[in-house]
């Protein structure tokens, strides 16, 4: 079943932005907090993110200062000299990876540094937190490369998370 309800996702996802938009503008806090922990449990078992990887192959998490120092400290290196090799500095003044697919993903799609990964690598997709309601152009641009979070955001508007639904 979920194997068909994740066919084609990527093009049901652009197709479905709209409603996305006004389901998280509308969506009710404390219902969707609710269901979401068994929503997003079902969505992390329908997909193998091995099979996909595409946040670590398109995108960068904020490396943060502890961050930094956890991933250093295991590497063996210092910390400046982690992110001369590793890291820049972007728009929004966060520390991100210099190259894309991420230097620690593995042709594999394992990540070589995933017991020490950033913070921001082991809480995504945030399809298991507020983040997912709080945060709607992050969640509206995860659901274009992330078949966990277009399962999830599907099965809570069939679930009826907006207000008084």
């Amino acid at each position: 079943m979920a194997k068909e309800f994740l066919h084609d996702w990527q093009k049901k996802s652009l197709e479905h932005e709209k409603s996305y938009k006004q389901f998280l503008a509308k969506a009710d806090k404390k219902k969707v907090l609710k269901i979401l922990p068994e929503i997003h449990e079902e969505a992390v078992n329908a997909v193998n993110c091995l099979n996909c990887a595409a946040c670590c192959k398109n995108y960068s998490p904020r490396f943060k200062p502890p961050d930094i120092k956890r991933i250093s400290k295991y590497l063996h290196m210092k910390e400046g000299v982690f992110i001369e090799k590793y890291l820049k500095i972007d728009e929004e003044g966060d520390f991100v990876v210099i190259s894309k697919p991420c230097p620690f993903l593995g042709a594999d799609n394992y990540c070589s540094i995933y017991d020490m990964r950033p913070s921001d690598c082991a809480r995504f997709p945030y399809t298991d937190e507020d983040v997912l309601i709080k945060r709607t152009k992050l969640t509206l641009k995860n659901v274009t490369f992330c078949p966990i979070v277009y399962f999830v955001l599907e099965k809570l508007i069939v679930a009826g998370g907006g207000k008084g639904g």
